[in-house]
Protein backbone atom coordinates (compact mmCIF):
# COMPACT_ATOMS: atom_id res chain seq x y z
CA UNK A 1 0.00 0.00 0.00
CA UNK A 2 1.30 3.34 -0.43
CA UNK A 3 3.03 5.40 1.78
CA UNK A 4 -0.21 7.77 3.51
CA UNK A 5 2.59 10.35 3.37
CA UNK A 6 3.02 10.30 -0.60
CA UNK A 7 3.15 14.35 -1.55
CA UNK A 8 0.89 15.20 -4.26
CA UNK A 9 2.17 18.17 -6.23
CA UNK A 10 0.16 21.14 -6.32
CA UNK A 11 -0.58 23.64 -9.45
CA UNK A 12 -0.68 27.41 -8.87
CA UNK A 13 -3.68 29.14 -9.81
CA UNK A 14 -3.99 32.61 -11.54
CA UNK A 15 -5.66 33.78 -8.12
CA UNK A 16 -2.48 32.49 -6.46
CA UNK A 17 -4.20 29.76 -4.67
CA UNK A 18 -3.21 26.29 -5.08
CA UNK A 19 -4.51 22.91 -5.70
CA UNK A 20 -3.45 19.49 -5.25
CA UNK A 21 -2.60 18.02 -8.64
CA UNK A 22 -4.75 14.53 -8.05
CA UNK A 23 -8.42 14.69 -6.31
CA UNK A 24 -10.68 12.16 -4.88
CA UNK A 25 -14.57 13.14 -6.19
CA UNK A 26 -17.65 12.08 -5.10
CA UNK A 27 -19.52 12.01 -8.08
CA UNK A 28 -20.03 8.98 -11.02
CA UNK A 29 -20.73 5.69 -9.01
CA UNK A 30 -21.80 7.43 -5.92
CA UNK A 31 -24.13 9.66 -7.49
CA UNK A 32 -27.48 9.47 -5.54
CA UNK A 33 -30.48 9.06 -7.85
CA UNK A 34 -32.74 8.55 -4.64
CA UNK A 35 -33.45 10.85 -1.82
CA UNK A 36 -30.71 13.09 -0.62
CA UNK A 37 -31.72 12.99 3.11
CA UNK A 38 -30.77 9.49 3.41
CA UNK A 39 -26.84 9.44 4.19
CA UNK A 40 -24.82 7.18 2.84
CA UNK A 41 -22.23 5.61 5.04
CA UNK A 42 -20.33 3.98 2.59
CA UNK A 43 -19.49 7.14 1.01
CA UNK A 44 -18.66 8.58 4.15
CA UNK A 45 -16.53 6.18 5.05
CA UNK A 46 -14.40 5.76 1.31
CA UNK A 47 -13.66 9.75 1.30
CA UNK A 48 -12.37 9.38 5.44
CA UNK A 49 -10.45 6.41 4.17
CA UNK A 50 -9.23 8.72 1.16
CA UNK A 51 -8.50 11.61 3.36
CA UNK A 52 -6.56 9.09 5.70
CA UNK A 53 -4.33 8.37 2.83
CA UNK A 54 -3.16 11.21 1.71
CA UNK A 55 -6.06 12.99 -0.86
CA UNK A 56 -6.99 16.61 0.68
CA UNK A 57 -8.66 17.69 -2.47
CA UNK A 58 -12.14 16.04 -2.46
CA UNK A 59 -14.28 17.21 -5.63
CA UNK A 60 -18.13 17.59 -5.04
CA UNK A 61 -21.48 18.94 -6.68
CA UNK A 62 -24.40 19.68 -6.22
CA UNK A 63 -25.85 17.42 -8.55
CA UNK A 64 -24.28 14.33 -7.32
CA UNK A 65 -26.09 14.80 -3.74
CA UNK A 66 -23.28 13.51 -2.00
CA UNK A 67 -22.15 17.09 -0.25
CA UNK A 68 -23.90 16.09 3.20
CA UNK A 69 -21.49 12.80 2.91
CA UNK A 70 -18.31 14.75 2.16
CA UNK A 71 -19.17 17.22 5.06
CA UNK A 72 -19.54 14.35 7.23
CA UNK A 73 -16.40 12.75 6.21
CA UNK A 74 -14.69 16.10 6.57
CA UNK A 75 -15.57 16.50 10.07
CA UNK A 76 -15.16 12.96 11.08
CA UNK A 77 -11.62 12.38 9.75
CA UNK A 78 -10.24 15.47 12.37
CA UNK A 79 -8.29 16.95 9.78
CA UNK A 80 -7.67 20.22 10.05
CA UNK A 81 -9.87 22.20 7.59
CA UNK A 82 -6.81 24.81 6.47
CA UNK A 83 -5.11 21.14 4.77
CA UNK A 84 -8.31 20.23 3.34
CA UNK A 85 -9.20 21.69 -0.43
CA UNK A 86 -12.90 21.38 -0.82
CA UNK A 87 -14.37 22.01 -4.37
CA UNK A 88 -18.51 22.15 -5.37
CA UNK A 89 -20.36 23.23 -7.92
CA UNK A 90 -23.48 24.64 -8.80
CA UNK A 91 -26.11 23.25 -11.67
CA UNK A 92 -29.72 22.57 -10.66
CA UNK A 93 -29.55 26.18 -8.49
CA UNK A 94 -28.39 28.01 -10.99
CA UNK A 95 -31.05 30.83 -11.34
CA UNK A 96 -29.97 31.09 -7.01
CA UNK A 97 -26.42 30.93 -7.32
CA UNK A 98 -26.29 33.40 -3.76
CA UNK A 99 -28.46 30.43 -2.13
CA UNK A 100 -26.83 27.38 -3.70
CA UNK A 101 -23.15 28.22 -2.03
CA UNK A 102 -25.16 28.78 0.99
CA UNK A 103 -27.18 25.24 0.97
CA UNK A 104 -23.84 23.66 -0.13
CA UNK A 105 -22.16 24.76 2.89
CA UNK A 106 -24.52 23.95 5.16
CA UNK A 107 -24.51 20.27 3.75
CA UNK A 108 -20.82 20.61 3.62
CA UNK A 109 -20.74 21.91 7.40
CA UNK A 110 -18.12 24.47 6.20
CA UNK A 111 -17.70 28.15 6.29
CA UNK A 112 -16.10 28.54 3.05
CA UNK A 113 -15.11 26.34 -0.20
CA UNK A 114 -11.92 26.34 -1.66
CA UNK A 115 -13.34 26.17 -5.01
CA UNK A 116 -16.65 26.43 -6.46
CA UNK A 117 -17.57 26.06 -10.19
CA UNK A 118 -20.60 26.59 -12.39
CA UNK A 119 -21.13 22.95 -13.54
CA UNK A 120 -21.93 23.40 -16.74
CA UNK A 121 -22.94 26.21 -19.59
CA UNK A 122 -25.89 24.43 -20.85
CA UNK A 123 -28.57 26.02 -18.64
CA UNK A 124 -27.45 29.49 -20.65
CA UNK A 125 -30.04 30.34 -23.58
CA UNK A 126 -27.80 34.03 -24.39
CA UNK A 127 -24.34 35.28 -23.56
CA UNK A 128 -25.78 37.77 -21.16
CA UNK A 129 -26.93 34.94 -18.84
CA UNK A 130 -23.58 33.68 -18.90
CA UNK A 131 -22.12 36.73 -18.19
CA UNK A 132 -25.02 37.62 -15.13
CA UNK A 133 -24.07 33.94 -13.89
CA UNK A 134 -20.45 34.53 -13.72
CA UNK A 135 -20.47 38.55 -12.16
CA UNK A 136 -22.42 36.80 -9.27
CA UNK A 137 -19.65 34.10 -8.86
CA UNK A 138 -17.71 37.08 -8.28
CA UNK A 139 -19.42 38.78 -5.38
CA UNK A 140 -19.26 34.93 -3.74
CA UNK A 141 -15.66 35.34 -3.94
CA UNK A 142 -15.43 38.84 -2.69
CA UNK A 143 -17.76 37.43 0.06
CA UNK A 144 -14.94 35.13 0.92
CA UNK A 145 -17.29 31.92 0.42
CA UNK A 146 -15.01 30.49 -1.50
CA UNK A 147 -11.25 31.42 -1.96
CA UNK A 148 -11.18 30.48 -5.90
CA UNK A 149 -14.11 30.06 -8.70
CA UNK A 150 -13.91 28.58 -12.44
CA UNK A 151 -16.35 26.80 -14.41
CA UNK A 152 -16.97 23.00 -15.67
CA UNK A 153 -17.75 21.50 -19.06
CA UNK A 154 -16.98 25.03 -20.45
CA UNK A 155 -16.15 25.48 -24.25
CA UNK A 156 -14.55 28.29 -25.90
CA UNK A 157 -17.53 30.05 -27.48
CA UNK A 158 -18.37 29.92 -23.91
CA UNK A 159 -15.67 32.10 -22.25
CA UNK A 160 -15.82 34.25 -24.49
CA UNK A 161 -18.38 35.56 -23.80
CA UNK A 162 -17.93 35.26 -19.96
CA UNK A 163 -14.46 37.12 -20.43
CA UNK A 164 -16.04 40.29 -22.20
CA UNK A 165 -17.93 41.35 -19.03
CA UNK A 166 -15.77 39.33 -16.39
CA UNK A 167 -13.54 41.10 -13.62
CA UNK A 168 -11.94 37.72 -12.60
CA UNK A 169 -10.83 35.75 -14.79
CA UNK A 170 -12.15 32.22 -13.92
CA UNK A 171 -9.20 29.91 -12.12
CA UNK A 172 -10.09 26.53 -14.06
CA UNK A 173 -12.28 24.68 -15.96
CA UNK A 174 -12.82 21.22 -15.49
CA UNK A 175 -13.91 18.90 -18.40
CA UNK A 176 -13.79 15.50 -19.46
CA UNK A 177 -10.09 15.22 -20.55
CA UNK A 178 -8.03 11.80 -21.07
CA UNK A 179 -6.17 10.52 -24.34
CA UNK A 180 -9.10 10.13 -26.68
CA UNK A 181 -10.73 13.46 -25.61
CA UNK A 182 -7.75 16.59 -25.74
CA UNK A 183 -9.67 19.59 -26.40
CA UNK A 184 -6.27 21.23 -27.90
CA UNK A 185 -7.74 23.94 -29.30
CA UNK A 186 -9.71 24.69 -25.62
CA UNK A 187 -6.65 23.97 -24.00
CA UNK A 188 -4.49 26.70 -25.35
CA UNK A 189 -7.47 28.69 -24.99
CA UNK A 190 -6.81 28.00 -21.04
CA UNK A 191 -3.04 28.39 -21.41
CA UNK A 192 -3.46 32.12 -23.23
CA UNK A 193 -5.33 33.05 -20.44
CA UNK A 194 -4.61 31.37 -17.25
CA UNK A 195 -7.00 29.52 -17.01
CA UNK A 196 -5.80 26.11 -15.02
CA UNK A 197 -7.36 22.41 -16.66
CA UNK A 198 -8.83 20.07 -14.00
CA UNK A 199 -9.76 16.37 -15.66
CA UNK A 200 -13.00 14.57 -14.72
CA UNK A 201 -12.56 11.03 -16.65
CA UNK A 202 -8.36 10.91 -16.68
CA UNK A 203 -8.85 6.98 -16.86
CA UNK A 204 -11.33 6.68 -19.65
CA UNK A 205 -8.90 5.50 -22.17
CA UNK A 206 -7.81 2.73 -20.28
CA UNK A 207 -11.34 1.75 -18.31
CA UNK A 208 -13.68 2.56 -20.56
CA UNK A 209 -12.62 2.98 -24.40
CA UNK A 210 -10.60 -0.14 -24.78
CA UNK A 211 -10.01 -1.51 -27.30
CA UNK A 212 -7.59 1.74 -28.47
CA UNK A 213 -4.43 2.58 -30.23
CA UNK A 214 -3.00 3.10 -26.94
CA UNK A 215 -3.54 0.40 -25.35
CA UNK A 216 -0.17 -1.72 -25.80
CA UNK A 217 1.79 1.64 -25.49
CA UNK A 218 0.41 2.64 -22.15
CA UNK A 219 0.68 -1.26 -21.18
CA UNK A 220 4.33 -1.15 -21.78
CA UNK A 221 5.08 1.87 -19.72
CA UNK A 222 3.04 0.57 -16.55
CA UNK A 223 5.15 -2.52 -16.76
CA UNK A 224 8.37 -0.12 -16.49
CA UNK A 225 7.29 2.13 -13.71
CA UNK A 226 5.49 -0.97 -11.86
CA UNK A 227 2.59 1.13 -11.69
CA UNK A 228 -1.36 0.39 -13.30
CA UNK A 229 -2.31 1.66 -16.00
CA UNK A 230 -4.63 3.98 -14.75
CA UNK A 231 -1.29 5.39 -13.04
CA UNK A 232 0.42 5.91 -15.95
CA UNK A 233 -3.44 7.72 -16.85
CA UNK A 234 -3.26 10.28 -14.22
CA UNK A 235 0.34 10.51 -14.72
CA UNK A 236 -0.21 11.63 -17.99
CA UNK A 237 -2.61 14.13 -17.09
CA UNK A 238 -0.10 15.89 -14.14
CA UNK A 239 2.56 16.01 -16.14
CA UNK A 240 1.00 18.24 -18.88
CA UNK A 241 -0.30 20.34 -15.81
CA UNK A 242 -4.01 18.54 -15.79
CA UNK A 243 -5.53 18.03 -12.07
CA UNK A 244 -6.64 14.71 -12.64
CA UNK A 245 -9.48 14.02 -10.07
CA UNK A 246 -10.61 10.30 -9.69
CA UNK A 247 -12.85 8.30 -7.52
CA UNK A 248 -13.20 4.46 -6.23
CA UNK A 249 -15.00 2.59 -3.45
CA UNK A 250 -11.62 0.22 -3.20
CA UNK A 251 -9.13 1.37 -0.41
CA UNK A 252 -6.17 -0.42 -2.36
CA UNK A 253 -7.15 1.30 -5.80
CA UNK A 254 -7.15 4.76 -3.89
CA UNK A 255 -3.78 3.61 -2.11
CA UNK A 256 -2.29 2.89 -5.80
CA UNK A 257 -3.26 6.22 -7.48
CA UNK A 258 -1.49 7.59 -4.98
CA UNK A 259 1.69 6.18 -6.39
CA UNK A 260 1.05 8.60 -10.06
CA UNK A 261 2.95 11.08 -7.30
CA UNK A 262 6.01 9.10 -7.48
CA UNK A 263 7.22 8.77 -10.97
CA UNK A 264 6.72 10.82 -14.31
CA UNK A 265 6.35 10.28 -17.60
CA UNK A 266 9.33 11.34 -20.14
CA UNK A 267 8.32 14.18 -22.76
CA UNK A 268 8.57 11.87 -25.59
CA UNK A 269 6.17 9.38 -24.01
CA UNK A 270 4.11 12.22 -23.23
CA UNK A 271 3.79 12.48 -26.74
CA UNK A 272 3.80 9.23 -28.00
CA UNK A 273 0.02 8.59 -26.18
CA UNK A 274 -0.58 12.09 -27.19
CA UNK A 275 -0.20 11.18 -31.06
CA UNK A 276 -1.17 7.85 -30.60
CA UNK A 277 -4.69 9.01 -28.53
CA UNK A 278 -5.72 11.36 -31.38
CA UNK A 279 -6.25 8.19 -33.50
CA UNK A 280 -9.49 7.39 -31.21
CA UNK A 281 -12.52 9.84 -30.62
CA UNK A 282 -14.57 9.14 -27.08
CA UNK A 283 -15.89 10.68 -25.12
CA UNK A 284 -17.80 8.86 -21.65
CA UNK A 285 -20.03 12.30 -20.17
CA UNK A 286 -22.55 14.62 -21.67
CA UNK A 287 -21.83 12.89 -25.17
CA UNK A 288 -26.07 14.47 -26.03
CA UNK A 289 -24.17 18.39 -25.11
CA UNK A 290 -21.14 18.02 -26.93
CA UNK A 291 -21.67 15.36 -29.58
CA UNK A 292 -21.84 18.26 -32.16
CA UNK A 293 -19.09 20.14 -30.64
CA UNK A 294 -16.97 17.14 -30.78
CA UNK A 295 -17.30 16.40 -34.03
CA UNK A 296 -16.54 20.17 -35.68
Amino acid sequence: MANIHTPIPALKLNDGTSIPMLGYGTGTAWYKTGDESKIDRALVETTKTAIKLGYTHLDGAEVYKTESELGLAIKESDVPREKLYVVTKVMNSIGDIEGAIKTSLKKLQLDYVDLFLIHSPFFAKSDAELQSAWATMEKIQAAGLAKSIGVSNYLVKHFEATLKTAKVVPAINQIEFHPYLQHTELLDFHKKHGIATSAYGPLSAVTKAKPGPIDGYVAGLAKKYAVSEGEVSLRWAIDQDIVAITTSSKEQRLSDYLRAATFKLTPVEIKEIKEKGEEKHFRGFWQDKFEKDDRS
